[in-house]
């Protein structure tokens, strides 16, 4: 076949060389950033579309977004006193009047351009060092407009490649879009082609927006198709049952200093009914900072360990599993069952690992050390994993696969970071779910305030000499590890300096993911001991070891994290008896984000959780709940809409199996889901 030609039924996996105008250095750049096939060319979709139908003209020309139509001249870069930054500025000029331009880091701009051409410009008119400029414009030659319709398509730039270039490449392939195949059922045939080729080459905005919403539920489809395939692969594997013991439960709560809550009590049974099943369990256990997912793993762990069963628990850090392993030993041993602690510190590990395969011990929580290939079990039958996300697929086999005979363990899997309701119906729609969305009585609320970086000297410094005066101690999150050499954010070392040198008096450490890890555990467990008075960190406290005499955090650019992220390390304190803090340092002079006011006035991290989908999408949610990267290129996890339709149609292509084979690139294209969705 001669490149850049496809007969009928194109191969969408076929090398984008393929395509017209794309040559080797293209397609070389094009690599780089992830576009390698015919359909990665294709998916690559405009971010935007300018409407060019009624431009301004400069006469007639207001503060804020426009979109002018004119020539321009005097275009020149400089560099400017900051370092690393180019600034382009040129004259934009029609019949009526001209305008200022300016680029920063375009330089490209310079040979953009032709003095005798028109171009459209669509930017922010703004004022700039007490004059009004057009700011970072958009430009597009007026010849290459389609005026039938006005909009002109906006694409991301790729190292070299501009926006320009994609709308010209893509122009070159405009009569092959009629040559790509259909993907999904249920839907019109043609359907698919007619979508990219409108997503590109646009005749409303309307039009764009139906061709936008097909591919988003393409994308959802196959997201929710993926989960759904897990599940089923998940039902075909054989578990023991661990038959409920009403009368071990009762037994259990009696011996506890505390009720447990409703919520506690709901996912507790949800568990147990699971355990007793001859498939495996494969339940994930979310609850907010502090609502006593520990409580319910120990329940489902002495019911396993009653029924002959042995329990496993992973946790990502050593200081972590020591915790557990304190709470879970105090309320396990009355029920003669032996807890013992693996980590890559233990000292009696031989001893432990011969006594865990034989069948000694009851239950065996650690770190990766129960990864090993010599840690073994004789009757494996429940696996819990703690903040499951800081594990990857491959780690999280490992360990599931140790139960013998064949068998597969029951998996309960617990994470302190809620999940978005949309989130749980695709990414996480092969588990089943248990929410704990109680706080235990006792717990206080944690006050949380904004404040600006010259509030510091004021505000919090008599806030910490208070707080270090009645017995407690401080967390103080800090951005980055090294020196910013522009000034912008200060280290934990530098900062650890600045209070040491401001209390002399105070206890004060700094600790960073770049440590080793006995070197970060010593440090959390003088904490944790009270030997510190303010510990300066990174985000890597975002989850650890309770301190319940902490009841002061302060987070240092405050607005550089997510709301989940924030909401996670206010939860490290309010977990004692003393009033609790949470302090956001914002920089400059800016009115403070809806996302920090949202932290300021909610302190529920199920509410946060939507709110945070909503404004900055899945990714950083995601990202924080598990390794693997969701890309989502089109379709919006806060579309509950679109959700429900993709979930009925996935399960109505799953009645016929038939399908599997029918739609081959559908069920090639699922395979990086199933990676990223699967818990087991």
């Amino acid at each position: 076949m001669a490149r850049g030609t496809f007969g009928q039924g194109m191969n969408l996996f076929d090398s984008v060389e393929e395509l017209k105008g794309v040559g080797p250095k293209t397609a070389e750049v094009l690599k780089k950033y992830g576009i390698r096939t015919v359909r990665d060319y294709f998916y690559n979709l405009p971010r935007d579309y300018e409407n060019y139908e009624a431009p301004v003209s400069i006469s007639e020309i207001r503060p804020g977004k426009v979109v002018v139509r004119g020539r321009i001249d005097k275009i020149t870069t400089r560099r400017a006193r900051r370092r690393n930054l180019s600034v382009t500025e040129g004259i934009i000029s029609d019949k009526t009047g001209s305008i200022k331009v300016i680029w920063f880091n375009q330089s490209y701009r310079v040979r953009q351009f032709s003095p005798e051409k028109e171009y459209y410009f669509t930017g922010s008119y703004e004022l700039k060092n007490g004059r009004y400029s057009l700011m970072s414009p958009s430009a597009a030659l007026a010849s290459d407009i389609d005026t039938s319709s006005g909009l002109n398509p906006i694409y991301v730039a790729h190292g070299s490649l501009k926006s320009h270039d994609f709308q010209r490449l893509i122009g070159l392939s405009r009569d092959q879009f009629n040559t790509i195949p259909d993907f999904l059922p249920s839907v019109q045939s043609g359907t698919r082609k007619k979508a990219l080729f409108y997503a590109h080459f646009p005749d409303s905005l309307e039009s764009a927006k139906r061709a936008r919403d097909y591919l988003a539920y393409e994308e959802l489809f196959e997201l929710i198709l993926a989960a759904r395939l897990n599940r089923q692969e998940n039902e075909k594997l054989q578990a023991e049952p661990v038959p409920f013991q009403l009368e071990k439960v009762k037994e259990f709560l009696g011996k506890l200093p505390f009720e447990l809550t409703g919520a506690q009590k709901k996912a507790a049974w949800e568990i147990f009914q699971d355990m007793e099943k001859e498939v495996p369990m494969n339940r994930l256990l979310q609850g907010d900072v502090g609502s006593g997912k520990t409580m319910v793993a120990a329940l489902a762990a002495m019911m396993a360990a009653i029924n002959g069963k042995q329990v496993a628990l992973l946790a990502p850090t050593a200081i972590l599993a020591l915790q557990h392993y304190e709470k879970l030993r105090k309320v396990l041993e009355p029920f003669r069952i032996t807890v013992t602690l693996l980590t890559g510190a233990t000292k009696d590990k031989k001893n432990i690992k011969e006594n865990t395969k034989n069948g000694k011990i009851n239950f065996v929580i650690g770190t990766h050390a129960l990864l090993t290939d010599d840690t073994e079990f004789s009757r494996l039958g429940l696996v819990i994993i703690d903040e499951q996300h800081r594990f990857g697929v491959e780690q999280r086999q490992k360990l599931v696969l140790k139960s013998p005979d064949g068998l597969a363990p029951h998996l309960l899997a617990m994470t302190a970071t809620p999940i978005p309701r949309s989130l749980q119906l695709t990414v996480f729609g092969d588990l089943d779910v248990s929410v704990l969305n109680e706080l235990p009585k006792g717990r206080k609320p944690i006050k949380t305030e904004i404040l600006r970086e010259i509030d510091i000297k004021a505000r919090l410094y008599p806030k910490l000499l208070e707080t270090i005066q009645n017995k407690s101690q401080v967390y103080w999150v800090c951005k980055a590890i090294d020196d910013d050499p522009r000034g912008e954010t200060v280290s934990v070392k530098k900062r650890a300096e600045r209070l040491k040198t401001l209390f002399p008096k105070f206890r004060i450490e700094f600790l960073h993911g770049r440590m080793k890890p006995v070197e970060k555990d010593e440090i959390m467990e003088r904490f944790s001991e009270g030997k510190i008075d303010i510990l300066v960190s990174t985000t890597v406290i975002e989850v650890g070891v309770d301190v319940p005499n902490a009841s002061v955090m302060i987070i240092e650019n405050a607005e550089s994290y997510g709301l989940a992220q924030i909401h996670q390390l206010r939860g490290r304190v309010g977990r004692g008896s003393a009033a609790s803090f949470c302090y956001l340092l914002t920089s400059g002079d800016l009115k403070p984000s809806r996302r920090l006011m949202e932290l300021e006035k909610s302190s529920d991290g199920f509410y946060l959780a939507e709110v945070d989908l909503k404004m900055r999408g899945p990714g950083e949610i995601y990202g924080a709940l598990q390794h693997g990267a969701l890309d989502l290129r089109i379709a919006s996890l806060a579309d509950t809409r679109l959700i429900a339709r993709a979930q009925k149609d996935v399960l109505e292509f799953l009645k016929n199996p038939k399908n599997m084979l029918k739609y081959k690139e559908l069920m090639q294209g699922i395979t990086k889901y199933q990676q990223i969705t699967t818990l087991n």
